[in-house]
């Protein structure tokens, strides 16, 4: 990958974290990006923190053009490390172009042969839950929770 690849990547990284935390700060959320490069230390830090006195989340953010988005296992071990010693529940924030918000426990990703993680466009509504959810504004109701009102 070419240098203008790398730096476009970075690019579009920062601005769909940027977009989250105006959406989170937006909802009533403390909210902070933490950009590891340059940080004070060894540990991959999450893309963003928030907490409302009531919910805390660490995020790691991913965007894609494409129908899939991955995550080293590298990545999704320490965001759950980070998380667990720092009081926050690790979610994997992913966002489709074109579409919206959706937010994945480590726990629900695909583990790929290599020891890799992915989400992909058929997952989101499946395994995910949309902003809504995340900041305790709606609940997600399946076909089988309706059946069961009956």
């Amino acid at each position: 990958m070419g240098a203008w690849n790398v730096s476009s990547a970075q690019t579009k990284g920062s601005r769909v974290e940027r977009e989250l935390v105006r959406l989170l700060d937006k909802a009533g959320f403390a909210v902070m990006r933490a950009p590891a490069s340059g940080s004070a230390t060894s540990r991959e830090l999450p893309d963003v923190l928030a907490g409302n006195g009531k919910l805390f989340y660490a995020f790691e953010v991913k965007s894609s053009a494409s129908d899939k988005i991955y995550l080293s296992g590298k990545e999704v071990e320490a965001l759950i490390y980070f998380s667990q010693n720092f009081g926050a529940k690790a979610r994997i924030g992913a966002r489709f172009d074109n579409e919206k918000w959706y937010f994945f426990h480590p726990g629900d990703l695909y583990l790929t042969k290599g020891g890799n993680y992915r989400v992909s466009r058929k997952d989101m509504c499946e395994k995910g839950i949309d902003f809504e959810e995340l900041v305790g504004e709606s609940e997600k109701t399946t076909i089988g929770d309706y059946s069961e009102m009956k």
